[in-house]
């Protein structure tokens, strides 16, 4: 396990491998409510639903009550409701999960001591490394801790990543998710613990950049291509020659209108993985020059899919660049249409 652990985090899990201050673990029974100072507590049942039978807060009824707060009192009582809301979950998931907390991030997860350890500094560390490298753009969130679920299967991953979905319908497959809604936290899979610290760096972009109101293609991209430079360029399914074929053969004017949406990436057929990819191409193309490309980023809008803000700081036409990148012809259809 030691030998897995190093190669996963590039560091023994031993004690004399870090000065960083041992995780806290939070072995206590869930809370029925959270108080601070002289204001009305707030009732976790009051605001938290069960679905698939895990408890899904009412984050925005957690946020008012928060900012009601003396300003003094409204980070930690936030912070208070994370882990309230966490330790119900540890109960909902079973026996062997546990809640532990470094100074920035949560982990709940059924893994040993010393690989929950290893994790956390993981995060940590990511933490930093994705502001740094997204200068600029990336923002850490003041009030609470980057959090990550680490389910023990499939069934109880999706059963809860569900809840983030519209009803109905099927959604695409995902090692890894960023679900926002109020409480930005990333879930995974057990599974594979090899494959974690991608999954940790991608997510952990997805929360750096939950502050801006930026199209999914845009965000997508970003992580994945902060993702690979963080933690390598994971093995290609298909070669470059394949890939880009399947580009040529799947893409048309219908096609891109749903990828500058962001519809194209809840597909459940080669159009999700084709997005993904078109995404880090753009990205990794429109970032070589890092002052202009920042600037677009920080201006760019998911109501017209990042157009006006491309067209400003870019002087490019998003269409026209997509076209050339696949060496197609360009036609009007292929720019984003605005929102409806």
């Amino acid at each position: 396990m030691l030998t897995l652990i190093r190669k996963l985090f590039g560091a023994s899990a031993g004690p004399a491998a870090t000065q960083e201050q041992a995780p806290a673990v939070h072995a206590v029974a869930a809370p029925a409510e959270v108080a601070s100072g002289a204001a009305p507590a707030f009732r976790i049942a009051a605001h938290c639903r069960l679905q698939q039978g895990y408890p899904i807060m009412d984050w925005a009824a957690a946020g008012r009550w928060a900012d009601a707060l003396a300003a003094e009192e409204q980070a930690s009582a936030w912070r208070a409701i994370e882990r309230a809301w966490l330790l119900h979950l540890r109960d909902a998931l079973g026996a062997g999960f546990r809640l532990l907390e470094s100074d920035n991030c949560l982990l709940l997860a059924a893994v040993e001591e010393h690989v929950a350890h290893a994790t956390l500094a993981f995060m940590e560390r990511t933490r930093k490394r994705v502001v740094r490298t997204l200068d600029g753009i990336a923002r850490v969130t003041p009030e609470g801790k980057d959090i990550l679920v680490v389910f023990d299967d499939e069934d109880s991953y999706y059963r809860y990543v569900s809840h983030a979905y519209p009803d109905g319908g099927e959604f695409a497959s995902s090692g890894g998710m960023y679900i926002d809604g109020g409480c930005g936290h990333f879930v995974t899979v057990r599974r594979d613990l090899g494959a974690i610290e991608p999954v940790i760096a991608h997510e952990m972009t997805h929360g750096c950049l939950a502050h801006l109101p930026i199209p999914l293609w845009l965000n997508e991209g970003l992580a994945v291509n902060t993702e690979q430079r963080l933690t390598g360029v994971q093995p290609a399914l298909l070669s470059a020659r394949d890939m880009h074929d399947k580009h040529c053969a799947f893409w048309g004017a219908a096609e891109i209108q749903e990828f500058w949406s962001g519809w194209s990436f809840q597909r459940i057929d080669d159009g999700n993985l084709l997005s993904y990819d078109l995404a880090r191409i753009l990205v990794a193309y429109l970032g070589k020059d890092w002052a202009s490309f920042r600037r677009f980023v920080l201006a760019a809008n998911a109501a017209d899919g990042g157009a006006a803000a491309a067209s400003e700081h870019l002087g490019a036409d998003l269409g026209e660049l997509v076209c050339a990148l696949l060496g197609q012809a360009h036609s009007p259809g292929w720019s984003p249409a605005a929102a409806a």
